[in-house]
């Protein structure tokens, strides 16, 4: 028996999201699974906040992208976990694994849209991220629905997050050329100086946004990566060029609001051709191992930047999440769940050296990672 510390969903969200939304409380659970069981029992390692998060938080709707959280239970999202008791033949005691768990210290799990990680020589944080869920979205999204070709403009709103950040990457792999928006003159900085973009500025600070679009591509828009919606939207069909593509991963700006925004240049898509097509990640997952086939020895080679904000411990999820809402977050929002955690890794030198940590521990040799981080 050991206690399990939990982010509970106090009621139903509407409009923005607040802290008090959320309570910590702690309940007990079992370290055994019923016999006879096919469930995964985990420890969570590291929780990711995802902006798709938001449309789980309001009440049952046919038009939800997921399942409504249930008030007075754990929230759900996309984790980092460490298999302590499986009963399902695909995993083992000690295994690692990313998916959809429980905001919670210890969850079990039906692995369904699970991944097991074999790749251990990198930050285990990274499967909440570039090598999880947001790092699909960017793959998918840029190369699959958008069908890029070397010298093409490409635009990405809220480009400074766990999914631009890498779209604007792979665009400049692709030859392209990039331009991204983000809401701080410290994101700005890091688009350009960070992640190679060719160009950036900070949205809050445009009086016109289409005036903005067109200084910065004054040949066009070919490729609209769109995390924003609403007013940028309506700017940016202004500024496509003929056969555009915009690809259409979320609207941000819209999850908050009671009456959404309306689109008011929409005849821009016949006169131009433009192809608009919205896409879930969950649809291109068949692609995982295609898209670890490329994006691994991007990572080791160093021709990937990636930034993380990372909260510590389970207690400040709920202020890590809410934060997304009000672009407090910069880069890949990550909440670990036991302190300490930041210093997992299999090959414990070359993550001391590459990473700077000043300490680092084998899980597989802690039977009790709540006392881990009390040795240090």
């Amino acid at each position: 028996m050991a206690t399990n510390k939990q982010v509970i969903l106090r009621d139903y969200v509407s409009g923005f999201p607040k802290e008090s939304d959320f309570e910590i409380t702690t309940t007990t659970v079992e370290l055994r699974l019923p016999e006879g069981s096919n469930s995964v029992l985990v420890k969570n390692l590291y929780l990711s906040c995802d902006p798709y998060m938001r449309s789980r938080m309001g009440k049952p709707s046919a038009f939800a992208l997921a399942q409504a959280f249930t008030p007075g239970k754990p929230i759900l999202g996309f984790g980092v976990s460490r298999v302590i008791e499986s009963g399902h033949p695909g995993y083992k005691q000690g295994d690692l694994l990313w998916g959809i768990v429980g905001w919670e210290e210890y969850s079990v799990v039906t692995p369904e849209m699970h991944f097991k990680i074999h790749d251990t020589d990198v930050p285990l944080s990274y499967y909440t991220g570039l090598l999880g869920m947001p790092g699909m979205t960017a793959y998918a999204g840029f190369h699959e629905v958008c069908s890029p070709k070397k010298g093409e403009t490409v635009y990405v709103s809220a480009a400074s997050g766990a999914v631009g950040q890498l779209v604007g990457q792979f665009a400049k792999m692709m030859g392209c050329y990039v331009v991204g928006s983000a809401g701080s003159t410290e994101k700005v900085d890091l688009l350009k100086n960070k992640f190679g973009f060719d160009d950036a500025f900070n949205y809050k600070e445009e009086q016109d946004l289409g005036a903005a679009l067109k200084r910065c591509f004054p040949k066009g828009i070919d490729i609209y990566f769109e995390n924003v919606g609403g007013k940028m939207l309506d700017a940016v069909l202004l500024n496509m060029n003929m056969h555009g593509r915009i690809s259409v991963c979320g609207m941000i700006s819209q999850y908050n609001l009671e009456d959404q925004e309306g689109v008011h240049n929409l005849t821009s898509i016949i006169y131009k051709r433009i192809r608009i097509q919205g896409f879930v990640v969950f649809d291109f997952f068949d692609k995982y191992s295609k898209f670890l086939e490329f994006v691994i020895p991007c990572i080791k080679e160093e021709k990937i930047a990636y930034v993380e904000d990372v909260a510590e411990g389970l207690e400040k999820g709920p202020e890590a999440l809410v934060g997304l809402f009000y672009g407090k977050n910069v880069g890949k929002q990550v909440v670990v769940v036991a302190l300490g955690l930041a210093c997992f890794s299999v090959t414990l030198p070359a993550f001391k050296n590459k990473f700077g940590s000043h300490v680092a521990f084998n899980y597989k040799e802690d039977n009790d990672l709540n006392a881990t981080p009390k040795r240090y």
